[in-house]
């Protein structure tokens, strides 16, 4: 429930209702400072100026219903603010929704596109989405894909029914699988998985994630789907949802993605470029989960983009 503010330069209060309750004060100051670069949300809860209940709270802290949230007036400069997607990325992004109904939206995402603004991305697929759909009260990210990663990507529509997929996700109820290309023929004659926890480093002024018993648990389970010449395309589940997960594990049992700059195997990725891939080869080719109002199964896939299946196919007559 909102109250109204005293001024356009004075700080509003909002009371937190029910449907509300239970999400990150981050997550909620992005949705009701619609247009804020994500930066200047942790700037000012860093800062402070952002209250709940009177007191300083960091930006992972949950809402509880009652608690009275101050929100400070914002300015922003002309560069600060999230441009709306131009005609050809607008249609682009329509022709992608493979479902919609009350409670959900499933993309088919572009590789090249981030889901969220950020390190320099002034907007992401959710700003640009909100930026379409202004009607709609609530859409969040149920999930997250890498910028170069194309395929299934889930959003809520409504409060409810982001905390309903994400008890499914961290029950292991949700079933999502991605199609990667890797270096070299598969070392086992059936599937692999990898359990190695892992753990975000800076090297160089770059974000790293590496394999480390004192990471995070990640667990990835992989299945070649087809051994074509000095590469397998493997099909990837994983119970956890760790950054870089798949890619990490692959190049961890020495079968790095084909495509992947920054954990991927230079001479590997300098053949797999002179067939035409311009992009890392990683799809997210399906997703399994319950509907949260109805209770039905829900399935959606993704056709492979046409730049990963030209790759296919010439690594097919290679082998032949």
């Amino acid at each position: 429930m909102k109250q109204p503010a005293s001024g356009p330069n004075r700080a509003r209060f909002v009371t937190i209702g029910p449907d509300q309750a239970g999400q990150r004060i981050d997550n909620f100051l992005l949705r009701e400072l619609k247009g804020v670069p994500r930066s200047m949300i942790y700037r000012i809860l860093r800062k402070g100026e952002v209250r709940v209940n009177k007191g300083r709270i960091k930006a992972v802290y949950r809402l509880r219903e009652g608690d009275s949230v101050r929100i400070p007036p914002i300015r922003l400069d002309v560069s600060e603010t999230p441009a709306a997607p131009g005609e050809a990325l607008r249609a682009q992004l329509e022709k992608a929704v493979l479902y919609e109904d009350e409670e959900l939206l499933v993309l088919d995402k572009p590789s090249g596109l981030a889901v969220h603004a950020g390190s320099g991305i002034r907007a992401g697929i959710i700003e640009m989405l909100r930026a379409m759909r202004p009607e709609m009260s609530f859409l969040e990210l149920v999930h997250r894909l890498d910028r170069e990663t194309s395929g299934c990507l889930l959003l809520a529509r409504s409060r409810s029914a982001l905390t309903a997929l994400h008890a499914q996700i961290r029950e292991q109820d949700f079933d999502k699988r991605y199609l990667a290309l890797v270096a070299g023929g598969w070392h086992n004659d059936g599937d692999i998985t990898v359990d190695a926890p892992l753990r975000r480093i800076q090297r160089g002024g770059e974000r790293l994630m590496v394999v480390d018993p004192a990471g995070k648990p990640a667990v990835t389970h992989l299945h070649p789907v087809d051994r074509l010449a000095d590469a397998t395309l493997v099909e990837a589940r994983i119970e956890t949802g760790r950054t870089h997960q798949i890619r990490v594990h692959c190049a961890h049992i020495g079968h790095p993605l084909a495509g992947d700059a920054r954990y991927g195997e230079r001479d590997f990725n300098r053949r797999i470029k002179s067939l035409g891939l311009r992009r890392l080869f990683l799809h997210a080719h399906s997703l399994a989960f319950t509907h949260p109002r109805s209770g039905q199964p829900m399935h959606f896939s993704a056709p492979m983009a046409s730049d990963l299946r030209q790759v296919l196919d010439k690594l097919q007559m290679d082998k032949a």
